[in-house]
């Protein structure tokens, strides 16, 4: 008889769970091309930006207006909710940032999988990440980004960014000396 009601039980929770997993409150998120996407508010909170936003125009799940987010693309915002989802489960990160280590070699397996982009795709994440106000995010397209020139001359970086120099020779020697300290000896 026990095994029997306790199978009852199973059988009601799981009814329960059910209803409630299928009920999570979802929030419409508007992309800078118009783009319409329906997303458990839950994963939307783990955004700064959209949380302060609810808070600030008094929105709940009711509500059928979608957050406007202009500065974020249909691509972008697809993949970052990607990473959202993935990660909504994660602890909160610790409020006392200046005194943690500063690692770039802690990228999760499934992040660096995620990043392995294009330069302007890994950019405008980069972008989308500070404006969404989504630390984790943020922080590990950075650290992708500084993995990339860890260990490169000035002008092996500028060669992989595609950036110009304009230092005129004698500037790029007096920044040079300056910058001695922290060369390799």
């Amino acid at each position: 008889r026990r095994v029997r009601g306790f199978q009852t039980f199973q059988h009601y929770f799981k009814q329960i769970n059910l209803s409630v997993v299928s009920k999570m409150p979802n929030i419409k998120l508007q992309s800078s091309d118009g783009e319409i996407f329906d997303v458990d508010i839950a994963i939307a909170k783990q955004s700064g930006t959209i949380s302060t936003m609810l808070e600030d125009l008094a929105m709940d799940e009711e509500d059928d207006d979608p957050v406007p987010l202009p500065n974020v693309s249909t691509m972008i915002l697809k993949k970052v909710i990607t990473w959202c989802k993935h990660h909504k489960d994660d602890p909160p990160k610790p409020e006392d940032e200046e005194n943690m280590e500063k690692r770039t070699d802690d990228i999760d397996s499934w992040d660096q999988d995620f990043l392995k982009v294009d330069q302007g795709t890994l950019f405008e994440l980069i972008l989308a990440a500070n404006y969404l106000d989504i630390k984790g995010l943020l922080e590990v397209t950075c650290k992708t980004v500084a993995n990339m020139i860890k260990g490169k001359k000035a002008e092996e970086i500028r060669k992989a960014f595609n950036i110009k120099n304009d230092f005129t020779p004698e500037e790029e020697e007096q920044i040079r000396k300056e910058n001695e300290w922290c060369e390799d000896p």
